[in-house]
Protein backbone atom coordinates (compact mmCIF):
# COMPACT_ATOMS: atom_id res chain seq x y z
CA UNK A 1 0.00 0.00 0.00
CA UNK A 2 1.38 3.41 -0.96
CA UNK A 3 1.68 6.03 1.72
CA UNK A 4 0.23 9.49 1.24
CA UNK A 5 2.44 11.64 -0.96
CA UNK A 6 4.78 14.02 0.79
CA UNK A 7 4.97 17.65 -0.19
CA UNK A 8 7.86 16.67 -2.48
CA UNK A 9 5.48 14.24 -4.17
CA UNK A 10 2.96 16.82 -5.36
CA UNK A 11 2.74 17.06 -9.10
CA UNK A 12 1.56 19.66 -11.58
CA UNK A 13 1.48 18.97 -15.32
CA UNK A 14 1.77 21.73 -17.89
CA UNK A 15 1.06 21.91 -21.58
CA UNK A 16 3.95 23.64 -23.37
CA UNK A 17 2.97 25.86 -26.30
CA UNK A 18 0.62 28.63 -25.18
CA UNK A 19 1.21 27.87 -21.50
CA UNK A 20 4.97 28.10 -20.97
CA UNK A 21 5.99 29.66 -24.28
CA UNK A 22 4.32 31.72 -26.98
CA UNK A 23 2.34 29.60 -29.43
CA UNK A 24 2.05 29.93 -33.19
CA UNK A 25 -0.39 28.45 -35.69
CA UNK A 26 2.72 27.98 -37.86
CA UNK A 27 4.29 25.83 -35.06
CA UNK A 28 7.28 26.56 -32.87
CA UNK A 29 10.08 24.99 -34.90
CA UNK A 30 13.35 26.09 -33.29
CA UNK A 31 14.99 27.41 -30.15
CA UNK A 32 15.02 30.84 -31.83
CA UNK A 33 11.20 30.75 -32.15
CA UNK A 34 10.74 29.42 -28.60
CA UNK A 35 9.90 32.49 -26.47
CA UNK A 36 8.69 32.16 -22.86
CA UNK A 37 5.43 33.85 -21.94
CA UNK A 38 6.29 36.60 -19.42
CA UNK A 39 6.29 35.16 -15.89
CA UNK A 40 6.00 31.51 -16.95
CA UNK A 41 9.56 30.43 -16.13
CA UNK A 42 9.35 32.20 -12.76
CA UNK A 43 6.01 30.45 -12.08
CA UNK A 44 7.60 27.06 -12.72
CA UNK A 45 10.49 27.96 -10.44
CA UNK A 46 8.12 29.07 -7.63
CA UNK A 47 6.20 25.79 -7.86
CA UNK A 48 9.44 23.82 -7.92
CA UNK A 49 10.73 25.65 -4.84
CA UNK A 50 7.43 24.91 -3.06
CA UNK A 51 8.00 21.18 -3.52
CA UNK A 52 6.00 20.49 -6.66
CA UNK A 53 7.32 18.16 -9.31
CA UNK A 54 6.75 19.81 -12.69
CA UNK A 55 6.00 17.72 -15.76
CA UNK A 56 5.25 18.88 -19.29
CA UNK A 57 2.85 17.08 -21.67
CA UNK A 58 2.86 18.42 -25.20
CA UNK A 59 1.59 17.44 -28.64
CA UNK A 60 4.41 18.08 -31.12
CA UNK A 61 2.98 17.00 -34.47
CA UNK A 62 5.47 19.29 -36.23
CA UNK A 63 7.85 16.30 -36.04
CA UNK A 64 5.46 14.06 -38.01
CA UNK A 65 4.72 16.93 -40.40
CA UNK A 66 8.45 17.32 -41.14
CA UNK A 67 8.56 20.90 -39.84
CA UNK A 68 11.37 20.14 -37.40
CA UNK A 69 13.43 17.16 -36.27
CA UNK A 70 13.61 15.51 -32.87
CA UNK A 71 17.05 17.10 -32.39
CA UNK A 72 15.48 20.56 -32.63
CA UNK A 73 12.62 19.57 -30.30
CA UNK A 74 15.15 18.25 -27.79
CA UNK A 75 17.09 21.52 -28.08
CA UNK A 76 13.90 23.49 -27.28
CA UNK A 77 13.28 21.28 -24.24
CA UNK A 78 16.89 21.64 -23.10
CA UNK A 79 16.52 25.42 -23.41
CA UNK A 80 13.39 25.29 -21.22
CA UNK A 81 15.17 23.14 -18.62
CA UNK A 82 18.16 25.53 -18.64
CA UNK A 83 15.99 28.60 -18.09
CA UNK A 84 14.26 26.91 -15.14
CA UNK A 85 17.45 25.49 -13.60
CA UNK A 86 19.22 28.86 -13.90
CA UNK A 87 16.74 30.10 -11.28
CA UNK A 88 17.06 27.02 -9.07
CA UNK A 89 13.99 25.17 -10.32
CA UNK A 90 13.63 21.78 -11.91
CA UNK A 91 11.41 20.05 -14.46
CA UNK A 92 10.93 16.41 -13.51
CA UNK A 93 9.81 15.18 -16.92
CA UNK A 94 8.86 16.26 -20.42
CA UNK A 95 6.56 13.92 -22.36
CA UNK A 96 5.60 14.67 -25.94
CA UNK A 97 3.64 13.11 -28.78
CA UNK A 98 5.50 13.39 -32.11
CA UNK A 99 2.59 11.95 -34.13
CA UNK A 100 0.16 13.68 -36.45
CA UNK A 101 -3.60 13.81 -35.82
CA UNK A 102 -4.27 10.94 -38.24
CA UNK A 103 -1.92 8.51 -36.44
CA UNK A 104 -4.59 7.33 -33.99
CA UNK A 105 -2.02 7.00 -31.22
CA UNK A 106 -2.82 6.93 -27.52
CA UNK A 107 -0.35 9.69 -26.67
CA UNK A 108 -1.82 12.56 -28.71
CA UNK A 109 -4.02 14.76 -26.56
CA UNK A 110 -6.99 14.59 -26.02
CA UNK A 111 -6.07 10.92 -25.45
CA UNK A 112 -4.68 10.39 -21.92
CA UNK A 113 -1.45 8.62 -22.90
CA UNK A 114 1.02 11.43 -22.15
CA UNK A 115 -0.48 12.05 -18.72
CA UNK A 116 -0.52 8.32 -17.94
CA UNK A 117 3.12 8.06 -19.03
CA UNK A 118 4.01 10.86 -16.61
CA UNK A 119 2.12 9.17 -13.77
CA UNK A 120 3.77 5.81 -14.50
CA UNK A 121 7.29 7.19 -14.75
CA UNK A 122 6.94 9.41 -11.68
CA UNK A 123 5.11 6.73 -9.68
CA UNK A 124 2.02 8.71 -8.74
CA UNK A 125 -1.73 8.93 -9.17
CA UNK A 126 -3.27 11.62 -11.36
CA UNK A 127 -6.23 12.06 -9.03
CA UNK A 128 -6.68 15.82 -8.47
CA UNK A 129 -3.35 16.62 -10.17
CA UNK A 130 -3.73 19.93 -12.03
CA UNK A 131 -3.11 19.71 -15.76
CA UNK A 132 -2.73 23.31 -16.88
CA UNK A 133 -3.41 23.90 -20.56
CA UNK A 134 -4.80 26.37 -23.06
CA UNK A 135 -7.07 24.24 -25.27
CA UNK A 136 -10.09 21.98 -25.16
CA UNK A 137 -7.82 19.03 -25.99
CA UNK A 138 -5.94 19.72 -22.75
CA UNK A 139 -9.21 19.78 -20.80
CA UNK A 140 -10.32 16.51 -22.42
CA UNK A 141 -6.95 14.83 -21.80
CA UNK A 142 -7.06 15.83 -18.13
CA UNK A 143 -10.55 14.41 -17.72
CA UNK A 144 -9.69 11.19 -19.60
CA UNK A 145 -6.69 10.65 -17.30
CA UNK A 146 -8.48 11.53 -14.07
CA UNK A 147 -6.53 14.75 -13.56
CA UNK A 148 -7.98 18.19 -12.78
CA UNK A 149 -8.24 20.46 -15.86
CA UNK A 150 -7.10 24.06 -15.48
CA UNK A 151 -7.27 26.49 -18.40
CA UNK A 152 -5.19 29.58 -19.15
CA UNK A 153 -6.24 32.53 -21.29
CA UNK A 154 -2.81 32.59 -22.95
CA UNK A 155 -2.09 30.72 -26.18
CA UNK A 156 -5.33 29.26 -27.52
CA UNK A 157 -7.11 29.94 -24.22
CA UNK A 158 -9.23 32.88 -25.33
CA UNK A 159 -10.36 30.95 -28.43
CA UNK A 160 -11.18 27.97 -26.25
CA UNK A 161 -13.22 30.12 -23.86
CA UNK A 162 -15.05 31.79 -26.76
CA UNK A 163 -16.38 28.37 -27.79
CA UNK A 164 -18.57 28.39 -24.64
CA UNK A 165 -18.52 24.61 -24.51
CA UNK A 166 -20.23 23.03 -21.47
CA UNK A 167 -16.98 21.10 -20.91
CA UNK A 168 -15.53 24.27 -19.37
CA UNK A 169 -18.20 24.82 -16.72
CA UNK A 170 -16.21 23.45 -13.78
CA UNK A 171 -12.70 24.18 -15.10
CA UNK A 172 -10.51 26.60 -13.16
CA UNK A 173 -9.54 29.49 -15.45
CA UNK A 174 -6.58 31.86 -15.00
CA UNK A 175 -5.06 34.69 -17.04
CA UNK A 176 -1.63 33.01 -17.29
CA UNK A 177 0.67 30.46 -15.70
CA UNK A 178 1.87 32.92 -13.09
CA UNK A 179 -1.70 33.45 -11.82
CA UNK A 180 -2.37 29.69 -11.86
CA UNK A 181 0.81 29.06 -9.84
CA UNK A 182 -0.23 31.73 -7.33
CA UNK A 183 -3.62 30.02 -6.93
CA UNK A 184 -2.03 26.59 -6.53
CA UNK A 185 0.40 27.87 -3.89
CA UNK A 186 -2.42 29.69 -2.06
CA UNK A 187 -4.54 26.50 -2.08
CA UNK A 188 -1.73 24.52 -0.45
CA UNK A 189 -1.28 27.09 2.31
Amino acid sequence: MKSAPSSAGRLVILDRDGVINQDSDAYIKSVQEWTPIPGSIEAIVRLSHAGYRIAVASNQSGVARGLFKLTELNAMHQHLRSLVSAQGGQIAMIAFCPHGPEAGCRCRKPAPGLLEEIADRLGCSLDAVPFIGDSITDVRAARAAGASPWLLRTGKGERTLASSTPELEDVRIYPDLSAAADALLKDQG
